[in-house]
């Protein structure tokens, strides 16, 4: 006989086991927990989350402006179209005056009597009976056709001008959605670091203090004058008031509105949006910056987000709606998101 002890039924059974449970649960077994951000991630996600927020912010501002101007359209069509309206009723009397009139006098072969008895007014909608009438009458019936299409085709621009605004709204509403959802995110994500991590992931190096946080506002005291100091004065008499959506103030501000506001206490008129401002005056470079320059971020082409520089290392803007209109360093994330600057 062999000498090898005999494995037991059972034995074999429970190895089986255990080498079929390690094939099927591998993860269970070996798997490391999932590894937390680190402090710098956080913070690259921060900075991905404010570019993300502006860009949003000036999409809604682009198609604010859009609606507003569909609205103005819309508001200036309506007038035309009862303008015409009028015309045309009036044209409409004379046209059916001059089909009577032609209709009751004429012979059984005449073309407008061919037309039918039912409808006179249907004489004007051949063109082959203008001949038969007088020329002073044809120009008449001629004229009501011409207003008549001019005032469908006003209702037909006034109907797609009307979707064309609605279509505006939606999407303006649909990019401030999408942005407080950027900025619930990164609050979440300032909660994990210290005050002082919070702060230099934000630029913000200090507490500005003002406005509706409680105390009064800091004035500025740089070395700016004429223009650029009345710009920089307006916009530190802002700080601490809130960020709202397309705000220009005098209650909150978004970015552009800040800048255009404290340039508008110039005198000097900006346009409305970051892009457009952009292209608002002489470009200037980083290390020619003086205060009261427009500082642009994020895209070259067109900027979503703008700031008031106070010299210094400072600006003074309006960054998103987690905070309000604030000074704040130009160093780090947005010395790296810098694209440009402007002098009104």
């Amino acid at each position: 006989m062999n000498g090898s002890p005999r494995r037991s039924p059972r034995r074999h059974t429970v190895r089986c086991l255990t080498v079929v449970g390690v094939a099927l649960f591998p993860i269970a077994v070996a798997s490391p927990a999932a590894a937390e951000p680190s402090e710098d991630e956080v913070r690259e996600r921060i900075e991905e989350l404010q570019e993300e927020f502006s860009e949003l912010n000036a999409t809604y501002n682009t198609a604010v402006e859009d609606h507003e101007a569909a609205e103005t359209r819309l508001s200036d069509l309506e007038e035309e179209i009862d303008e015409l309206e009028d015309r045309v009723e009036g044209l409409r009397s004379s046209v059916r005056s001059v089909a009577n009139a032609a209709y009751t006098g004429m012979d059984t072969g005449s073309p407008i009597y061919l037309i039918g008895t039912d409808d006179p007014e249907a004489v004007m909608d051949n063109s082959a009976d203008l001949g038969y009438l007088s020329a002073s009458r044809s120009e008449a019936l001629e004229e009501y056709l011409d207003e008549r299409d001019s005032l469908d085709a006003l209702h037909e621009e006034a109907e797609s001008t009307e979707e064309q605004a609605a279509d505006d709204l939606e999407a303006a509403e649909e990019a401030r959605d999408e942005g407080e959802a950027r900025i619930e995110e990164q609050e979440e994500l300032l909660a994990e670091l210290t005050p002082e991590e919070q702060a230099e992931a934000v630029g913000n190096d200090g507490d500005s203090g003002g406005g509706d946080s409680g105390g009064s506002p800091p004035s500025y005291d740089g070395s700016a004058s004429g223009d650029a100091r009345a710009a920089l004065d307006f916009a530190y008499a802002q700080i601490g008031k809130s960020y709202c959506w397309g705000g220009t103030g005098p209650n909150c501000y978004d970015c552009s509105g800040l800048t255009s506001g404290a340039w508008g206490a110039a005198g000097v008129s900006l346009p409305r949006t970051a892009a457009a401002q952009f292209g608002a005056g002489q470009r200037v470079s980083w290390d020619n910056l003086q205060p009261g320059d427009l500082m642009f971020f994020y895209n070259a082409s067109a900027p979503s987000h703008v700031g008031l520089y106070a010299g210094d290392g400072k600006m003074v803007h309006a960054p998103n709606s987690s905070r309000p209109v604030v000074e704040d360093s130009v160093a780090g994330h947005y010395q790296s998101s810098f694209v440009g600057a402007v002098r009104p």
